[in-house]
């Protein structure tokens, strides 16, 4: 397969290792409204490789039953972290940062997952597992009809959630997000993640001021889930306002990345 894209930002001089950071749904690595665009004031001290996941920004499209599968996103994570690297996932893209990690600890010098999709690690949560129901029953009942543009109407109108201008770019992920492969149902063997000598944090935004909606189908599992995760793990759990830390709180964000790099010098 072709080489997945990733934007370097980094100034002369920038510490090393870099830090590779793996977006979520419906965004890319540069994206300032979903991706990792508030993180580029960090690079006047780190290198910085912003992934964009198969399907998503200038990389190539996935060819195979998945317009986007976070086990081909691992492989590409793995990739990108040469020799070490520290590492960085939200939601979509934490699942395949923890798959990544779990199967190479010794390339990664820290990790950072930023509300991770990965949901079955806290499936005794009754409200997870609510969600996990909700969610193999929708992605089983999409209709064949539906269009990029409905898609991403659908993904935040009925949460209360302003939908997103549909631009090309737009649209083309929202267009990958129609056909992924579940992140939320991953396995992920945790064990190498718990045994690793590098520091770990979890973080989580308390979801204040969402919508009611947003919390109450989204906001309380992640919530659940990033606790048990952070506990299984042993990571740091920090709680930011809001409810999408790396765009809402992106000094906060910034400052705990920092932190946790120098944790692993």
């Amino acid at each position: 397969m072709a080489a997945v894209n990733a934007t370097v930002l980094a100034v002369p001089g920038a510490a090393e290792p870099p830090a590779v950071f793996v977006h979520g749904v419906l965004s890319w690595g540069t994206d300032d409204r979903y991706g990792f665009g508030h993180q580029r004031p960090l690079a006047a001290h780190r290198r910085l490789i912003l992934m964009d996941r198969r399907g998503h920004g200038d990389s190539p499209d996935l060819e195979g039953p998945y317009r986007t599968d976070y086990a081909v996103d691992a492989e590409d994570v793995i990739a990108l972290l040469g020799d070490g690297a520290h590492l960085v996932g939200h939601s979509y893209g934490g699942v395949a940062a923890m798959l990544a990690a779990s199967a190479r600890p010794d390339l990664v010098r820290s990790l950072c997952l930023i509300q991770p999709g990965a949901l079955r690690v806290a499936e005794d949560e009754p409200v997870v597992r609510d969600m996990l129901t909700r969610a193999r029953s929708s992605t089983a009942s999409l209709p064949a009809d539906l269009t990029a543009a409905d898609y991403l109407r659908l993904s935040t109108e009925p949460l209360g959630m302003p939908t997103p201008p549909a631009t090309p770019q737009r649209l083309r992920v929202a267009w990958t997000s129609m056909g992924e492969r579940p992140c939320w149902d991953a396995e992920i063997e945790l064990d190498p993640l718990a045994a690793a000598s590098w520091p770990a944090s979890v973080i989580v935004g308390d979801w204040a001021g969402a919508p009611a909606e947003y919390r109450r189908l989204a906001g309380e599992p992640l919530t659940a889930a990033a606790r048990v995760l952070a506990e299984r793990i042993g990571a740091e759990l920090l709680t930011v306002p809001g409810f999408y830390p790396q765009t809402q709180q992106p000094d906060a964000i910034n400052d705990a990345l920092t932190t946790l790099w120098a944790m692993a010098s």
